[in-house]
């Protein structure tokens, strides 16, 4: 009965009225309805069927009307329609022009560092962001310390979008309630997943189920996550996606590529675009699962930070459709001039000595001299 949320116009009208049916009428099946008429079924209902003795049938007929009435409870928008699908630069635009003065004042832009790591990073770390494009830059990081408010329209359909695209649901769905579970949410509350990326973490699941040329590979990775024994949270990985993104900003390893295309926001929705391509590529063909969670975000996180170009440019690969074969779960995609094998997207990152906690609501943490904290 899930994505089933609207109720009959008889029903509004008559509770609208002040007329109210009597319990078994509830506990009817639609079909019965049909068959033997309103007024019989009404009759039957009346005609001394007591609660303490209800038959099988209406049993699972009052299961399903209730799960129809759970559904209703939690609706936004029924009154006007279905919520509208809403695009990612119509999103994007909203918080443009957005107060956001309070988020604004929490962000950390850059990595605080001291002593020699401060030095070593003057002269020898990547280069500086453009001034003119720092403004971009401030607004990524304080879009990501928005949380989710349930009176804002757009925060509703950013999530009832990423709902809708992720399951091929015609309907709106509750604003709380065991679907988000399915999605790879924690809980049946999505909000409180985001602390760490706040609605940066939504708008890039957003990006990716909107665009038309990755849509294909967001389906790929999330039908991945319901794998019987390879499943993972999927919106969960993501925000842990996003986190990287973040930090990965923030130490600037992608100025370099920002200062290139005049743009921040495109790089890191390309940049966790492409960091969910290796993640699936890993995950698929190395038979991960999530006791594998942690190394593969540590292997995610690394790459994405030392060689955030060559991420891109396996993405760009994938999404021009040329030919790329996976191969011992990395990439490989000849060259029609040279035969050359590109370099694999499973290069060893190092033997770590930890495994990152898979928690999933990217808890903040204490900065230390030379790492990034968490926003």
């Amino acid at each position: 009965m899930r994505g089933m949320n609207r109720c009959t116009a008889d029903t509004r009208q008559s509770e609208e009225q002040g007329i109210f049916l009597p319990p078994a009428v509830k506990s009817v099946p639609i079909s019965v309805l049909k068959q033997n008429g309103l007024l019989q079924a009404l009759a039957e209902g009346a005609s001394g069927r007591t609660e303490a003795d209800p038959s099988a049938e209406v049993l699972r007929a009052q299961e399903e009307w209730e799960a129809v009435e759970n559904l209703q409870s939690g609706i936004v928008g029924t009154s006007a329609g279905p919520v509208p699908l809403i695009a990612f630069n119509e999103a994007l635009q909203y918080f443009q022009t957005a107060d956001l003065s309070e988020c604004r004042k929490k962000i950390q832009p850059t990595v605080q560092r001291r002593g020699l790591s401060a030095v070593a990073h003057f002269f020898f770390g990547p280069p500086r962001l453009h001034q003119q494009l720092q403004g971009e830059r401030d607004l990524a990081l304080a879009i990501a310390q928005c949380g989710f408010d349930n009176n804002e329209k757009v925060h509703m359909r950013i999530l009832q979008t990423i709902y809708k695209k992720l399951t091929g649901s015609r309907f709106d769905c509750p604003r709380y309630g065991a679907h988000w579970e399915e999605l790879g949410f924690q809980g049946m509350d999505p909000g409180t997943d985001l602390r760490g990326t706040g609605l940066l973490g939504l708008m890039q699941i957003l990006y990716f189920v909107m665009d038309s040329q990755t849509l294909p590979l967001a389906r790929d990775v999330f039908k991945l996550s319901q794998h019987e024994s390879q499943n993972f949270p999927f919106c969960v990985m993501s925000i842990n996606i996003t986190r990287i993104v973040i930090q990965a900003l923030r130490e600037e390893h992608l100025s370099r590529e920002c200062n290139r295309r005049q743009q921040v926001i495109a790089v890191l929705n390309d940049l966790y675009v492409a960091t969910s391509l290796r993640l699936y590529v890993i995950w698929k063909t190395q038979q991960k699962t999530i006791s594998d969670s942690g190394f593969v975000l540590k292997d995610l996180e690394a790459f994405a930070k030392k060689k955030p170009k060559q991420l891109l440019r396996y993405l760009e690969i994938y999404m021009s459709g040329r030919a790329v074969s996976v191969i011992d779960g990395g990439f490989q995609h000849p060259s029609p001039s040279s035969g050359v094998r590109s370099p694999s997207l499973n290069s060893a990152v190092g033997n770590s000595s930890k495994e990152i906690n898979f928690t999933g609501v990217c808890d903040p943490q204490v900065e230390m001299e030379g790492e990034a904290r968490l926003i």
